[in-house]
Order: structure tokens, then C-alpha cells, then sequence
């Protein structure tokens, strides 16, 4: 991931935890790096009026950040019902185990190795809470099992490593693939078109409010990064790392 580069609709100044939007409440991980940018945004989301909340990417294994997301909810007045997962990177699905024990909730994820409970998710599936609706979709490519949460109350989609707040992400080995990636963008872009979502909530990095010109600003950037290997091909650099 690199932190260089200046999205659309990204604000001035850090990130820290707080209300994102009506149904949306980040709790930032204390785990900040080059790979991480600010830590990792822990979301809590629920429907204002319900007692009822689901936490998404409850992040790395740091016992004060868990308590932290317990605490949110609770100072919300809401009790966590269920624990989903982006992926499995461990900033964002390693303390999975340890919050589905402090709440007693169970996970969901693509990948059954992430599961604690019976049922996983894929794409088109639609998780209802108190109320609250969650919409499922498939965006591989960052890694093979990543997945995206459309939020359609408040034309948000919560995107995990697939669309970060600031700079871009990595398609990242062993399982990342540049052509699913490049569709997952694609399929991220009809939801701002096709289903008016607007505000991006990253797995890290600031809230993004120009969703769809982050996307084509993603899509852009990889198009430009082909051309320049297109390039290097056609000037006889033929191996990966003469072209790197």
C-alpha cells in the first residue's frame, strides 16, 4: 500500500474514531504503519433506533482495541449481534477469534478457515440486523476471499483493503490476481452509478465522500502501471524484475 497519493473527496488532517455516517461508527486500531497508514478502521454499524449492531474487521489481536469496539457499542446503547470480515489479513481478522468470545457473537467470511459458526457469506448475500441491511459483494483481487458491504440506508460501501482513504493498495501474493482486482473496481463503480453510493468507508485511511471518482482514480492508476510494463516489454526488459 502507499500512502502517497491524494484521493477525490478526501479530507484534510488524520484519522480517529467516531460516527462516519448515520449508521456507521469507526474504532481505529493502535496499529499504525506504511502497510496499516493510521491502523486499522474497526466499523461499527447499526441502525440508529436498534439495540443491535454488527462489527466489521474487528482487526489485529490487541486486547484494549476489542474492549474499545465493546465499549463503542455499548456507549451507542447497542449490543453486537454478529462479527463479519473483509479478508483475512491479520490487521483486519486476526482478533476474530478473541472479539467472538468477548461478545459471543459468530464470524462470517468467505473463507471457511475464518468462520466461527455455520454460516460464511458470498456474493448476493444480504445480512439483516435490527433493521439493518448489509449487502454482500464479491471484489477478489487484493486477495482472493476479499469482499466489500454495501450499505445501501447510507450510500456507503465499506471496502476493507479493496479501496483505502488514502493511496492505493497492493494486489497482494500469494493469491491476488491484477484482472480480478481490475473487475472488482468495475463492479465497485456500478454501485456508485447503478446504486448511488457516494461515500467510501475504508478498512484504512480517512472516509472518502467521491466514491466514484476514488474508483476511476483507482482504475486509472492501474491502467497507467500497465502501459509503463507494456513499455519495459517492448524495450527488451523481459523478466519481472528487470521490469520492476
Amino acid at each position: 500500500m502507499t500512502d502517497a497519493a491524494a484521493l477525490p473527496g478526501q479530507p484534510r488532517g488524520v484519522v480517529s474514531s467516531g460516527p462516519a455516517t448515520a449508521r456507521a461508527v469507526n474504532v481505529l486500531a493502535p496499529n499504525a504503519s506504511a502497510m496499516t497508514l493510521d491502523g486499522t478502521n474497526t466499523w461499527l454499524v447499526g441502525e440508529p433506533d436498534s439495540e443491535l449492531a454488527v462489527v466489521i474487521d474487528p482487526g489485529p489481536l490487541d486486547e484494549a482495541h476489542l474492549k474499545a469496539v465493546i465499549a463503542a457499542a455499548e456507549q451507542a446503547g447497542k449490543r453486537i449481534a454478529l462479527t463479519l470480515l473483509t479478508h483475512g489479513h491479520p490487521d483486519h481478522a486476526e482478533g476474530a477469534g478473541r472479539f467472538a468470545e468477548l461478545t459471543r457473537t459468530k464470524v462470517r467470511a468467505l473463507d471457511p478457515a475464518l468462520r466461527l459458526g455455520d454460516e460464511g457469506l458470498a456474493a448476493g448475500n444480504v445480512i439483516r440486523t435490527g433493521g439493518l441491511e448489509l449487502r454482500v459483494v464479491a471484489t477478489p483481487g487484493h486477495t482472493s476471499d476479499s469482499l466489500c458491504f454495501h450499505l445501501p440506508a447510507d450510500r456507503a460501501v465499506l471496502t476493507g483493503d479493496t479501496i483505502l482513504g488514502r493511496g492505493t493498495t497492493v494486489v497482494a501474493h500469494p493469491d491476488g490476481r491484477l484482472g480480478d482486482y481490475l473487475d472488482s473496481l468495475r463492479r465497485l463503480r456500478s454501485l456508485t452509478v447503478d446504486d448511488g453510493v457516494h461515500t467510501v468507508l475504508p478498512g484504512h485511511g480517512p472516509v472518502l465522500e467521491d466514491a466514484q471518482g476514488a474508483v476511476e482514480y483507482y482504475l486509472a492508476h492501474r491502467a497507467h502501471r500497465l502501459a509503463q510494463v507494456e513499455t519495459a516489454v517492448e524495450d527488451g526488459f523481459v523478466t519481472p524484475e528487470a521490469v520492476v
